[in-house]
């Protein structure tokens, strides 16, 4: 190959990384702005029957929850059909599917409506984020892989954010309809990019053995084209029958409880940590804007702490970070000034919502080809379990009178446990190494076709 066409190929990589992290990222931020969406609107619920009838903390509890079994169940499913059907045709129908859903939520008046309207959105977002590891690992250029990783999943604290924002600036205006129908945005923004510019893994059309396909988009989008796939690669069992084989299942086991353990901080604090900042003395447009600093704490902390697991491992920054995010928690106990504890809120947003985002990176590197969708979706499936009994143990927990500072001391005790479970991971599955040579077209390349077009 002429150094040319190296270099025409090594652009249209370039473009087509930049193009799936981007639509990854943006898919993602919408993950965290239903995360966060409902956190804002809760006290509208608790305080006015008028809206979707008599709302209860217990209640109120329950309904948050059924958007995470929702993102239980498709994030499942969507590791089942995942590495089968492929990453692409699975993230385009997520998109549309959680898009609907939350328009049809913003126009429900019960609470029965509500909560499977929650329910049926979380099986979009919970394919979604399923998903999406998968394809940014095998897209993301060595060396760079927790970092893509990191960026993409950082786009939930960002929706976090995001949504927190917007409910400061417009939940007065438009009240909580307008900010669920704020969620329906990317069937009209996202989905039609997404369609143009995000092509399938070349990784995963060569491990199902669809070479053709596979060269195709190689050609069309500068990704590496292997020259040959080992034996060994046909020899693994694909999708979670994989993960529970022997050599993975014990894996496979301590990464779905740590990311249940992330992921119950996480929805814990983003659903609850208005209320908890209510009931400590602090107003409501006050207890929001902790939110915003806790996911811009996740953001920066996820970033970071990427960069040094790309160069040191995941496993010892994940522990690390599950730590920094138990010592925090527990100085939030403490009588603090303002400007400190916003601080040590920041710090927590890096050891819950930050971590959570990381194990991503670690799952997506642990496994190989042939299950890594499988893999990616059974911590963010399993993981569910932990975001559900989030909120749900959170209302039940406030409705008994549990107190505030008591509340920061469970979840200080969960975060340590994480630490150890991550240290407790066996050393990271070596994914089959294909050794990546350039290889002559075979399909001519039309000047200026998009280094992202989709190939079926």
């Amino acid at each position: 190959m002429t150094l040319t066409a190296t270099t025409e190929q090594d652009a249209r990589r370039r473009r087509t990384v930049v193009w799936v992290v981007a639509l990854a990222t943006f898919g993602l931020i919408f993950d965290g702005y239903d995360l966060v969406v409902y956190g804002v609107v809760v006290p509208i619920f608790l305080k006015d029957p008028s809206q979707l009838g008599e709302v209860t903390p217990a209640v109120a509890g329950t309904l948050g929850s059924y958007a995470l079994l929702g993102m239980l169940f498709g994030a499942l499913l969507a590791g089942a059909v995942g590495d089968i059907v492929g990453r692409r045709r699975v993230m385009l129908t997520a998109y549309a599917w959680f898009s609907i859903g939350m328009l049809i939520t913003a126009l429900t008046s019960t609470t029965t409506t509500f909560g499977v309207m929650r329910f049926l959105t979380g099986l979009g977002i919970g394919a979604l984020i399923a998903t999406t590891g998968a394809l940014v690992a095998e897209i993301a250029p060595p060396g760079k892989k927790n970092l893509c990783n990191a960026i993409t999943y950082s786009g939930v604290p960002l929706g976090s954010l995001l949504g927190a924002l917007l409910a400061i600036l417009l939940l007065d205006f438009i009240g909580w309809r307008g900010m669920f129908m704020i969620g329906a945005l990317p069937i009209v923004t996202l989905l039609p990019l997404a369609v143009l510019k995000m092509p399938e893994s070349v990784s995963w059309l060569v491990a199902r053995g669809k070479f053709d396909k596979a060269r195709a988009v190689s050609e069309r989008t500068g990704m590496p084209m292997p020259d040959s796939v080992p034996q060994s690669a046909h020899a693994e069992r694909a999708g979670f029958a994989g993960l529970f084989s022997r050599g993975f299942w014990f894996s496979t086991v301590l990464v779905g409880i740590m990311s249940a353990a992330a992921q119950f901080l996480n929805y814990y604090l983003n659903t609850w940590l208005p209320a908890l900042m209510e009931r400590s003395g602090f107003n409501a447009k006050g207890s929001l804007a902790f939110l915003l600093v806790l996911s811009g704490g996740a953001i920066m902390g996820a970033l970071t702490g990427s960069r040094f697991a790309d160069r040191f491992g995941p496993k010892p920054i994940v522990a690390l970070s599950f730590l920094i995010g138990a010592v925090s928690i527990a100085l939030l106990t403490l009588d603090l000034p303002l400007v400190v504890r916003l601080v040590f809120v920041a710090i927590v947003g890096l050891g819950t919502t930050g971590t959570s985002i990381m194990i991503y990176g670690l799952v997506a590197n642990q496994f190989p080809t042939k299950m890594r969708g499988a893999a990616v979706a059974w911590a963010a499936g399993f993981g569910r379990l932990g975001g559900v009994s989030g909120p749900l143990l959170g209302g039940l927990l406030l409705a008994a009178g549990l107190t505030v500072n008591s509340s920061f001391y469970v979840l200080t005790g969960l975060a340590l446990v994480g630490a150890i479970l991550t240290l407790l991971v066996p050393r990271a599955h070596r994914p089959i190494e294909i050794h990546l040579t350039p290889v002559e077209p075979t399909v001519p390349v039309a000047t200026g076709t998009s280094a992202g077009s989709p190939t079926s």
